[in-house]
């Protein structure tokens, strides 16, 4: 396409290495490849005209590093694409400021760099970064907000993959809008994950008269972000409850539930349990389970917010996009129907709607 959007990363994890991984296929497969991508060509862009340029995180293992090879650095255990090699990049990761980032459950997978942190505004203007994707630990909310904040003074667009709810501040997301700086967010709707197939769930029984009484969503994996959601979850359960209360016009019982299971690595199970009525009264149950590599499915989502702030930008719009955060994330500012959410993104890219 002959343009490119510069990227920062926020927390050199799983989900980058994800995105990092996949970047590398759809180089190599080239432009016909594009089994895995929710749109190929988005607003102009594809997903291999995303460039890293930028990336911050404390773990001594990572920072210093060239990213390809920080990305694949312990505790990371992300789930390896076959026969992709990551090439070097030429970014060198840059020591962030630590906070609140490393709660105490962590602290023995942690290990954090010794180092001064760098001034993140003056990096992201030295890297002439044009968007900031954060992929901080659930919980992490002030390391968040310091970075959103980083992102708006710099002038660089803003995808909040993780659950504490900056785009959804009215306040932040006024100044945005004031300095034209586009937003995502809050906190990643995997590309098929636990939420997206949960939401389809009840949309097919409200449209078939079925009345839900109770309904749960269990999660469970073996990677750090699991470990950090069973004892910092509850930005994330918050996030996860609303994007299903939302769907359903009348009281019912609704819980989700995170547990770490370290021998599953990556891949994430997820059950469905749904205790219904239908014609009568007579009692529904439905009881489903999903397995999938959850980073990969964080990655594909995020490489469509990146591709949105980068639309944005070169439309000139700032604030929060409305409708790609309402596809793309799980608590956006404007909650809406999938199908609604995906008919007006397309609108949007049509350029048909100003966000």
């Amino acid at each position: 396409m002959g343009k490119e959007i510069r990227l920062a990363i926020v927390g050199v994890g799983n989900c980058t290495s994800a995105l990092l991984q996949g970047l590398a296929h759809y180089r190599a497969a080239g432009p016909g490849e594009s089994a895995g991508i929710m749109h190929p060509d988005l607003g102009g862009y594809l997903v291999t005209d995303i460039r890293p340029v930028a990336a911050f995180d404390i773990d001594a293992r990572k920072v210093g590093r060239d990213l390809a090879e920080a990305c694949l650095a312990p505790p990371n255990n992300a789930y390896r694409l076959p026969g992709v090699t990551l090439s070097s990049t030429g970014v060198r990761v840059q020591m962030g400021p630590v906070l609140d980032g490393v709660p105490e459950h962590l602290k023995g997978l942690v290990e954090v760099h010794q180092g001064e942190p760098v001034d993140v505004v003056r990096a992201l203007r030295e890297a002439e970064a044009e968007v900031l994707l954060n992929c901080l630990p659930t919980g992490s909310a002030l390391a968040a907000r310091h970075y959103a904040e980083a992102a708006l003074e710099a002038g660089v667009g803003f995808v909040n993959g993780m659950p504490e709810l900056i785009v959804c501040d009215p306040a932040f997301s006024r100044r945005a809008a004031e300095h034209k700086v586009p937003l995502v967010g809050d906190d990643v709707k995997s590309q098929l994950g636990a939420t997206i197939i949960h939401r389809a769930l009840i949309v097919a029984m409200l449209n078939r008269g079925i009345r839900i009484r109770k309904t749960y969503q269990l999660n469970y994996a073996g990677n750090t972000d699991f470990l950090n959601l069973v004892h910092r979850g509850e930005s994330k359960e918050l996030t996860k409850t609303e994007a299903l209360t939302s769907m359903i016009p009348y009281e019912a019982e609704v819980s989700p539930g995170f547990a770490y299971i370290r021998n599953m690595q990556d891949r994430k199970t997820a059950r469905f349990y749904v205790e219904a009525v239908n014609f009568g009264g007579a009692p529904l149950e439905i009881d489903a389970k999903l397995e999938v590599e959850d980073s990969a499915n964080f990655a594909g989502t995020a490489a469509d917010a990146i591709r949105c702030c980068g639309v944005a930008r070169d439309r000139g719009v700032g604030g929060v996009l409305e409708a790609a955060s309402a596809y793309l994330m799980k608590h956006p500012p404007v909650p809406m129907p999938d199908e609604e959410a995906h008919q007006r993104l397309e609108e949007w890219l049509a350029g048909r709607r100003e966000r």
